[in-house]
């Protein structure tokens, strides 16, 4: 096999921020790009960057021990995906929502574990170089979306019972408008978005590999190129994925899930303790990055590394950015998996819950878990990269260089590192594979090209369709320097459409115009501001500017349209309102037509939730942290605040009654 690679791979894995996603349109898309992170949620990251050879003594030399543990590895998840397959295989509802019977814990789980992809780490870790601890408000500010989904609409999507969100559109619209959206939404979302969410998972991976094994071949093969070597591992560790998930179907992907996450959280706080131990300890940590603050503030700097809060008013947070930020994009935006009002796989695995309970419960432990708890190794290992390796030119790299210095990170502990790393590629791609395979089967050709066939057939159709899309991604992600530009058209779409995304399952008024005329208007302002106004995304202000104009004019288009269009029939409005049992207060005449539908007015029951919520998650994230620096009298207060808002949060819960539908009805 020749040892060249493509013309545009070299192009590809050279990239840097300012080249890899240009100037994405859209609120959201701005933020990837300047942040180099994903959604939030779905390793959306600029690939590492590999300007500087590791030294001969750091490179990973594995033992026949180390192999056996990875073989291991593997092994594993693959029985689980053979121990559920007759299971998962036997209708659609096992294999794209687990039967609906699936326990908070264990969907809660899966969430986190889809969303910390192998390069994710690397990314917080570019945060925390560039802005320190504070960095990281650019993605935990979205906690205020997240959190609107545990109290307001994760019990909401359990009661539609879909099987995904994009069937949404048929049981709240109706006629040509809401196939349309149905249809779109699943080839749109299920093909050129998924595909290049794995492509770029797939391409981050291979920096990955790249930079561990910076002279990886495979000259059995013919293969000498570490790139195109890396390229090929990657695949076969998706084509394991991709076997597991068309056995075993979401049981698979969510057991397996499960394994992972632990596997991969417990290697990175014991990478997190190697490396602040190889700086000295907590204090020599602090001491040393205090005098890093020091020389930084003498050229001009301002701000400390150690900061949980960012300094408004500086170059990278100035105030408009920091208002846009807190009270505008977590709402106003969407992008898969971060959608205002759940959505996505977020959504998928609020279908696969028991019940109303268990949504909200898997919501709220995702919620905990993403933001207050898994973020602080990631910030350890990356503190102690700056101080151990303060010359690094490409920062985000810090992370892998920990675990490759044998005077940070034990090699006797090698093979459980490398399991670990596939095991965060593997989660998430075994989501996107799943979930892109629910909208081509179950709203696309099942809907559209062939109808009323057997389960045992659409079941069939969802394992070709996984395949395809594994083979399309590995294509994608081959050419991903030429498919670098479909971003800014991509994500335009998904630009200031959040407030009709939330709003539709609360006012009867809305129908299928509203949703195609917010996203058309968010397509065509974002691209005027980005390609006409030649608004830079990159820059903070003007990515501020970005959202706020696209979110108005999108808006101000939506709601006319829906005025000067008829509302949906009332046939179509009174089954979702019976159905789905909204707050009736905005749903006027539907709400007096069935007055024998009682369902509950927690408006405001629910935002006080939400706000609890929010100062729970938040004081426990603060409270691990101080106590992890040493200052543990504040870091017990704030635990004990989180405590009392939790409790709050559980007694209203539970005074209110935790679900509207019995179990035996609920999803029907």
């Amino acid at each position: 096999m020749p040892t060249q690679t493509h013309p545009g791979w070299s192009e590809c894995l050279s990239l840097t921020p300012e080249t890899m996603i240009p100037s994405q349109p859209g609120p959201l898309g701005a933020v990837l790009t300047w942040l180099y992170l994903r959604e939030l949620g779905n390793g959306l990251w600029q690939p590492p960057r590999d300007r500087e050879r590791l030294p001969s003594s750091h490179v990973m030399h594995l033992t026949l021990l180390d192999w056996l543990v990875i073989a291991g590895y593997f092994a594993i998840n693959l029985g689980i995906g053979l121990w559920y397959r007759k299971r998962a295989t036997g209708s659609t509802d096992e294999f794209f929502v687990g039967g609906r019977n699936v326990s908070w814990w264990l969907a809660g789980t899966s969430m986190v574990a889809t969303t910390f992809a192998a390069d994710t780490p690397l990314a917080v870790t570019g945060l925390v170089a560039s802005y320190g601890i504070a960095g990281n408000w650019l993605w935990w500010n979205m906690l205020l979306s997240a959190m609107l989904t545990v109290f307001f609409f994760a019990r909401l999507w359990r009661r539609a019972g879909v099987v995904t969100d994009v069937e949404f559109a048929e049981l709240r619209y109706s006629g040509p408008p809401a196939a349309f959206l149905r249809g779109f939404r699943a080839l749109y979302l299920g093909l050129p978005i998924n595909c290049i969410i794995m492509g770029w998972v797939n391409l981050a991976m291979v920096k990955i590999l790249m930079m561990i094994f910076p002279d990886l071949n495979l000259q059995f093969l013919g293969i000498t190129d570490p790139k195109v070597a890396a390229l090929v591992v990657v695949f076969l560790i998706m084509l394991v994925t991709a076997l597991i998930s068309t056995l075993s179907g979401l049981w698979g992907v969510l057991v397996t899930d499960l394994f992972q996450f632990v596997l991969k959280m417990g290697m990175v706080i014991v990478l997190a303790w190697f490396a602040v131990r190889a700086v000295g300890g907590m204090g020599a940590l602090k001491t040393k990055l205090l005098a890093l603050d020091a020389a930084k503030n003498a050229t001009g700097g301002s701000g400390s590394i150690l900061s949980f809060t960012p300094d408004i008013g500086s170059a990278w947070m100035p105030m408009i950015a920091f208002c846009t930020y807190l009270f505008v994009t977590w709402w106003a935006t969407w992008y898969p998996g971060a959608e205002p009002g759940g959505g996505g796989y977020i959504a998928q695995r609020i279908f696969s819950a028991k019940d109303e309970k268990n949504s909200l419960l898997a919501t709220l432990w995702f919620s905990i878990a993403h933001y207050a708890i898994r973020p602080w190794p990631w910030i350890l290992t990356a503190l102690a990269s700056l101080v151990l390796y303060p010359n690094l030119a490409d920062k985000e790299s810090g992370f892998v260089r920990t675990i490759v210095d044998p005077a940070v990170f034990p090699p006797a502990l090698a093979g459980l590192m490398i399991a670990a790393f596939a095991a965060a590629y593997m989660s998430t791609v075994a989501t996107q594979l799943n979930w892109g395979a629910s909208y081509l089967v179950n709203d696309f050709y099942g809907r559209f090209i062939a109808k009323d066939r057997t389960d045992k057939h659409y079941v069939a159709a969802a394992q070709v369709a996984t395949l395809l899309l594994m083979v399309a991604s590995s294509v994608v992600t081959y050419y991903q320097d030429s498919i670098a530009g479909a971003w800014k058209f991509l994500m335009a779409i998904g630009a200031g459409t959040g407030s009709v995304f939330i709003l539709r399952w609360f006012w009867w008024r809305i129908n299928a115009w509203s949703e195609v005329s917010a996203m058309a208007t968010s397509f065509v302002v974002s691209l005027i501001l980005q390609f006409g106004l030649k608004w830079k995304s990159e820059d903070p202000t003007q990515f501020a500017w970005t959202v706020l104009v696209t979110v108005l004019c999108s808006n101000v288009v939506w709601l006319l349209v829906t005025f000067l269009t008829p509302p949906e029939s009332p046939e179509t409005l009174d089954r979702f309102y019976r159905r789905v049992q909204p707050s009736p207060t905005l749903w006027g005449p539907v709400a007096q037509a069935a007055r024998d539908v009682r369902p509950k007015r927690d408006g405001f029951n629910n935002l006080l939730d939400w706000f609890a919520g929010c100062v729970m998650i938040y004081l426990t994230l603060f409270g691990v942290g101080k106590i992890i620096f040493g200052q543990s009298g504040q870091g017990v207060v704030f635990l004990v605040f989180a405590a009392a808002a939790g409790a709050l949060v559980y007694w209203d819960l539970n005074r209110r009654g935790w679900k509207v539908l019995d179990d035996a009805d609920a999803g029907k």
